[in-house]
């Protein structure tokens, strides 16, 4: 028996698994996916081991519903007369942007207690975010040993539902807009004469510094910005730049885009 299984093993769903088994014995860990070898595939790098839907959802304690919002319905069809079956105590844990606590219960036709998570990507390499919204059915001690699980991710956070669409979308959207931000430093160096390859590693490494300082200071992004602007400088022409073309409003608009797309992923 798996204490932790995972349905769908693809980029999101590989990387839970991969930060997961990193806290607890990939013996107690199992994958599942559409495409067989993709599940064997991560299942070989993991030393976790793959398995089918049924099999999971018939035998672990913890079972991750990795897919996306619109195959939610047809997951829990498939799924629903194994789990009306069960004896054993389990919980549901939904990774589906849009979807609540409730349209889980709804969609698997039970009041199974049900964990609503939003992780983003970087969680592979335990640099990134999962928020985290508990049904009332979790226990203090299942609530214990998922965040212990869940521990080398990053980032791992709870959320009342009401926040969590936003928060989810902030933090799993953030990575693309922050690759996109890397890049477009990164080409206008390149414009300047500097090697693609040092210009990435350069953008990227500046990109994380600058976080980390963020974080570990305390302070406003608005005073490490201030501090690094000098008078008549260089930075404050470039951050003058920016203000004209747009670009503070540009991610605000970003962000709430992607908000009130999150919120008709389940229509």
């Amino acid at each position: 028996m798996s204490k932790f299984g995972f349905i769908g093993s693809g980029n999101m769903g590989a990387a839970m698994a991969r930060a997961v088994c990193r806290r607890v014995d990939p013996k107690d860990v199992a994958v599942s996916n559409r495409t067989k070898a993709k599940a064997e595939a991560v299942a070989e790098e993991l030393g976790c081991r793959a398995t089918s839907n049924e099999e999971i959802v018939r035998e672990s304690e913890f079972i991750f519903l990795g897919v996306k919002p619109q195959m939610m319905k047809d997951l829990a069809a498939e799924i629903n007369d194994t789990l009306s079956k069960r004896s054993k105590r389990f919980v549901l844990v939904s990774m589906a942007a849009g979807l609540s606590i409730s349209d889980i219960k709804e969609m698997t036709r039970m009041d199974a207690p049900v964990i609503r998570i939003s992780p983003n990507t970087p969680v592979a390499i335990g640099e990134g975010i999962v928020l985290v919204t508990f049904s009332f059915e979790v226990t203090k001690e299942e609530k214990s040993q998922f965040m212990a699980a869940l521990s080398d991710c990053g980032l791992v956070q709870e959320i009342p539902e009401r926040l969590h669409a936003i928060g989810g979308t902030l933090s799993g959207c953030g990575p693309a807009f922050t690759d996109m931000y890397i890049e477009a430093l990164a080409d206008g160096a390149v414009a300047c004469g500097l090697p693609r390859s040092q210009a990435l590693d350069v953008a990227a490494q500046m990109v994380v510094g600058s976080a980390k300082l963020l974080l570990e200071s305390g302070k406003h992004p608005g005073e490490l910005k201030d501090a690094v602007c000098s008078p008549g400088g260089t930075t404050i022409q470039g951050v003058r730049t920016l203000e004209e073309k747009g670009f503070r409003a540009a991610a605000m608009d970003a962000v709430i885009a992607a908000y009130e797309k999150n919120l008709t992923l389940k229509k």
